[in-house]
């Protein structure tokens, strides 16, 4: 049997087709008064900021799925571990579910981005797929919410009874946010959605998709945006290179335990 799960840096993730994903997801919702199930979405950045502060091992580790969001990362889960695997990457993730929508029934909940930023998406979903239903949508402010503001929140997302909460809050602060609220909220499928808020609502343009494909997105985002990218997309990337070679010699261990 096919291995599925595959260690980077500490990190367990799944290595799952898309077809693996919605038949995940059919299972999961098929018992709405449970709790949340909560989906994250791993890649390079993730690992290095995972090394740098292990709580956050065990929270990508907790959750009930750890997508692979990294063409490199793609690449060798398919070489080692499954070759029908897919990159979930948080744009290609809602496009995928938005298409099966009307099949499947998704109903979505938009929590996160910029002012205004889920009313666009709704639309951007909306103009291109027949049958997409947005259940409700908010867009919280940039500060810590009080207890009251985030029971509001709760109520709100427990009374439109979502499928799948797109939660776009920025990493790791989305991840901290779905882990704290699995709980709160019932029979949803909590999935950290990163700059899909800023792509979809026309905020911050997408890389083309050859260059996505090609494993270069990190490449065209850092030109538009150095001063606030270049950490991540050159320091990180050079510790990822260097902790991972370590780790396919053998020459060091990455323990992946919850």
């Amino acid at each position: 049997m096919t291995q599925k799960k595959m260690n980077m840096l500490g990190v367990s993730m799944d290595c799952l087709s898309y077809e693996d994903m919605h038949r995940i997801f059919r299972e999961w919702l098929s018992d709405k008064s449970g709790r949340s199930h909560s989906i994250a979405l791993v890649n390079v950045n993730c690992c290095v900021s995972a090394l740098l502060d292990k709580r956050l091992v065990q929270l990508y580790n907790g959750a009930d799925l750890v997508g692979v969001d990294s063409m490199p990362f793609l690449r060798w889960a398919r070489k080692f571990y499954n070759k029908r695997a897919d990159r979930f990457y948080a744009p290609d993730l809602m496009l995928e579910a938005s298409r099966k929508a009307k099949e499947y029934g998704y109903t979505f909940f938009l929590y996160g981005g910029s002012p205004g930023a889920p009313d666009r998406m709704e639309q951007y979903l909306r103009e291109r797929f027949e049958g997409v239903r947005i259940v409700g949508k908010y867009s919280p402010p940039f500060r810590a919410l009080t207890e009251g503001e985030d029971q509001a929140v709760c109520d709100m997302i427990n009374e439109a009874q979502p499928d799948i909460v797109w939660v776009g809050l920025g990493s790791p602060k989305q991840d901290v946010w779905i882990s704290e609220h699995r709980e709160r909220i019932r029979g949803s499928i909590l999935i950290a959605s990163g700059a899909t808020f800023d792509f979809f609502s026309g905020r911050i343009k997408q890389a083309p998709e050859w260059i996505r494909n090609a494993g270069f997105e990190w490449l065209y985002r850092l030109t538009k945006d150095f001063r606030r990218l270049w950490v991540r997309y050159t320091v990180y990337n050079v510790i990822f290179l260097l902790m991972f070679a370590l780790q396919v010699t053998g020459l060091r261990r990455f323990e992946t335990a919850e």
